[in-house]
């Protein structure tokens, strides 16, 4: 089962995540030179800018000239676009998934998760470990994003959701057992770790909200 981890404020989730960041960048360039990252957009990109410098200067081997950053989604252009992130990531050799080192992902009040929408065939993929949508439920319409193979493939994989709107599909993903789970619920690393960063609000209808 996921961890899970509740914090008061969207703020004291922040630090939270940034120090996760970077101590999973430390212990990677340790162990192997590089840290892998895949980011998610949404509410992160204001909680990483606001915490994310100054975790950095706290953990000491951090290093983020050794990273390599990735998009677990990308909304603007199709994947054989010379611009697309996710085009390049078709050219990774090998026959394993490559692996990233840490995912942070969000999760919307449907239960989407990167741009991976309940009842879409992307789902059901297990081949391409990049993919792309023209019929997002959400706008834009067309998109790419990170398949479940490559998303489970991750070492360590961060989920953040804040504010009382994702309340409800917490509660569906983490306490009931669906036939037909949202995307966000078949996030299961299949060697890896997977924790849950929530704020009061978020968690607010579960029966037993965790401590941080």
């Amino acid at each position: 089962m996921a961890a899970v981890s509740v914090f008061p404020s969207p703020g004291e989730l922040g630090a939270a995540l940034a120090r996760s960041v970077a101590e999973a960048a430390a212990e990677a360039v340790a162990s192997g030179g590089r840290f892998t990252l895949g980011l998610s957009g949404g509410s992160l990109v204001q909680l990483l800018a606001r915490e994310l410098p100054a975790a950095l200067s706290a953990v000491a081997g951090s290093e983020p000239s050794r990273w390599l950053v990735a998009f677990c989604d990308e909304r603007l252009v199709p994947p054989e676009h010379p611009e697309s992130t996710g085009g390049a990531y078709r050219e990774f050799p090998g026959e394993d998934p490559p692996r990233f080192e840490l995912l942070l992902l969000g999760v919307g009040p449907d239960g989407h998760t990167a741009s991976l929408f309940p009842g879409h065939a992307l789902l059901q993929e297990q081949n391409s470990l990049i993919s792309y949508l023209l019929d997002s439920p959400k706008p834009p319409p067309q998109r790419v994003t990170m398949t479940l193979p490559l998303l489970n493939a991750a070492k360590s994989v961060l989920v953040v959701a804040t504010g009382a709107s994702k309340a409800p599909v917490i509660q569906r993903i983490l306490e009931q057992q669906e036939p037909d789970p949202v995307p966000a619920a078949r996030l299961r690393p299949r060697s890896g770790r997977l924790r849950w960063l929530l704020d009061r609000e978020a968690a607010a209808e579960l029966r037993e909200p965790p401590a941080p």
